[in-house]
């Protein structure tokens, strides 16, 4: 499928999806949430791509924020159904099943760190700013900001980001858990994806059983969750590659998992 605001690259097992509106600072429009969820979702399904590298063209944004001149034209009704769109979007990301790496460089605002936060994992440049200032337009995150920031960095400093509407360098977001790693400027893919295939190194199934029982463990008390955890262990006890791995860790080899 070809699309006007986003290039796909791929180059199994990992694909490269960037959006590509650098003129605009990446915002993200309508438009350019549609391609990008229907991106994703053919990435999801396509079995030789096992993880995804999202990231912003140029030099200046991973993604600026939402659009602006979209978000003028909103009243009472038409403002709760973009943010369920917009949300949706960012909830494919986070429920694909494959790790989704963000790999951010200059500005993350707005719906920028909303699309970062809804990514498995975050990898930034150096010069990488993290924000959303939305209420310094008289409006507030709505595409799952508000949810996503306090799991991920706690309430208390949730809140300062938000109701602050300033922004956070690659280093604090770091030391405050938003980033898991930083990387100079002009390392940051290559870099992103050497800690993406790391991953991808490990069993496949128990890779996407481990994003599900995290992301779901956000939702439920910790019994349920617990449960959760004990009925994917038992259903990866089924798999060829939980067998594998077993054998390959008494033969003292590397193991040669087949997804399955």
């Amino acid at each position: 499928m070809s699309y006007e605001n986003i290039l796909v690259e791929e180059r199994a097992p990992i694909a490269v999806v960037t959006i590509n509106r650098p003129r605009k600072l990446n915002n993200v429009d309508t438009k350019t949430l549609q391609e990008l969820e229907a991106a994703m979702r053919e990435l999801g399904d396509n079995d030789a791509i096992r993880g995804i590298i999202l990231t912003g063209a140029g030099e200046r944004a991973f993604v600026s924020g939402a659009d602006i001149s979209e978000l003028q034209t909103l009243d009472g009704i038409s403002a709760p159904k973009v943010s369920r769109a917009g949300q949706g979007t960012y909830d494919v990301i986070e429920q694909l099943g494959k790790p989704v790496v963000a790999a951010v460089h200059g500005y993350a605002l707005g719906g920028g760190c909303e699309l970062a936060m809804a990514c498995t994992l975050r990898c930034a440049s150096e010069k990488a700013r993290f924000g959303l200032p939305e209420v310094s337009l008289g409006i507030i995150p709505g595409y799952g900001g508000t949810q996503r920031l306090a799991r991920l960095v706690g309430k208390g400093r949730a809140m300062q980001i938000v109701l602050t509407g300033e922004m956070v360098g690659a280093e604090e977001a770091l030391a405050m858990g938003l980033v898991n790693k930083v990387f100079p400027k002009d390392d940051l893919l290559a870099e992103t994806e050497k800690f993406l295939e790391g991953i991808l190194a490990k069993g496949p199934v128990a890779v996407r059983y481990a994003i599900e029982a995290i992301n779901r463990s956000q939702d439920v008390s910790l019994a349920d969750g617990q449960y959760l955890e004990a009925s994917l262990f038992g259903s990866l006890a089924e798999t060829d590659d939980y067998k594998e791995g077993m054998t390959a860790f008494t033969e003292k080899r590397k193991p040669d998992f087949k997804n399955r």
